[in-house]
């Protein structure tokens, strides 16, 4: 990759990574996960929208708008909405580890999707190190009893809604210009948001950080980074591009342990470790000294559009 590139991947993986910080900071004031979520898909949406409006590609997207509410609500609405209330009750650094089993779900749910994308051998084995490695971080490191236990669970079946909607978007959306696509589900998630927000209206005036950290999580954790993702996979390819979703989770845990004094247990590094190894593994089904297979990299450039 070109010095340009290797920056622009540098800002993605920061900015991805630190989507859960803004997220915890924002819970932690007085929002609550309907109205982060309405306003970070609104800010997204606003970002994304101009660059859509230029590529012209928003007009193929009228005749399906069905398609594009339902994927919405797959792999955007639903699944910030599950990690937004699942973050009440664990760290946001365990949030972002747990979120890169997207990639696992990925290849699991190939056994009955896609023949072609169906793991095989080292393949299976990394699908084995990520289920460990959520076990060991749902049973040992989340702590907080069954809250916590309730918590992780919906970060890890947030990733699940990532991955079934990778699927759909493949079958019923392949052709039409990215950009166009995100933000479209990016208003259309808004819209889906705004009537659940609205019951959860601050009674009081927000901080400054919790506002900061709403604007940064719409503008820099969602819109700026779907622009920086798109056009890594224009420059250097969707394989190299899908990168970023196993180099977040370590941003995600530094911000968590350094910025909100979160801990950092031999059980988080065993987890981390377990769960984007295995994750790299599915998606790549080779050792990282091997030579890569044709045809590897699109499953994991599909499910790193739909997450964060």
């Amino acid at each position: 990759m070109s010095r340009r590139s290797w920056i622009q991947f540098g800002f993605l993986a920061a900015f991805w990574g630190a989507s859960y910080l803004f997220i915890k900071v924002a819970l932690d004031d007085v929002f609550e996960p309907p109205m982060i979520v309405f306003l970070r898909t609104a800010l997204a949406a606003l970002v994304l929208v101009p660059f859509a409006l230029k590529s012209g590609a928003l007009g193929e997207l009228r005749s399906r708008v069905g398609v594009v509410a339902f994927l919405a609500l797959l792999q955007v609405a639903a699944p910030f909405m599950l990690i937004s209330f699942g973050q009440e009750h664990i760290s946001s650094s365990l949030a972002g580890i747990l979120v890169a089993t997207a990639p696992i779900f990925t290849f699991l749910l190939a056994i009955w999707i896609s023949q072609e994308e169906r793991a095989h051998g080292v393949g299976l084995a990394g699908v084995g190190l990520g289920i460990v490695g959520v076990v060991l971080l749902l049973g040992i490191d989340a702590g907080g009893g069954a809250a916590a236990l309730a918590g992780g669970l919906m970060v890890v079946l947030a990733s699940l809604g990532y991955a079934l909607g990778a699927y759909y978007l493949k079958r019923n959306l392949s052709g039409i210009e990215p950009t166009a696509i995100v933000a479209a589900t990016m208003a259309a998630s808004a819209l889906i948001a705004a009537p659940f927000a609205a019951f959860y209206v601050p009674s009081s005036a927000p901080s400054v950080e919790a506002v900061a950290s709403l604007a940064a999580l719409g503008v820099l954790g969602t819109g700026v980074s779907f622009v920086l993702f798109y056009s890594l996979i224009a420059t250097v390819g969707p394989a190299k591009a899908s990168l970023v979703a196993y180099i977040a989770p370590g941003f995600a845990v530094v911000y968590g342990v350094v910025l909100l004094d979160e801990s950092f247990t031999l059980a988080t590094a065993a987890g981390l470790l377990l769960i984007v190894g295995g994750s790299w593994l599915a998606a790549e089904g080779r050792l990282p000294w091997q030579p890569k297979r044709a045809k590897l990299g699109a499953p994991a450039a599909a499910t790193a559009e739909a997450t964060r």
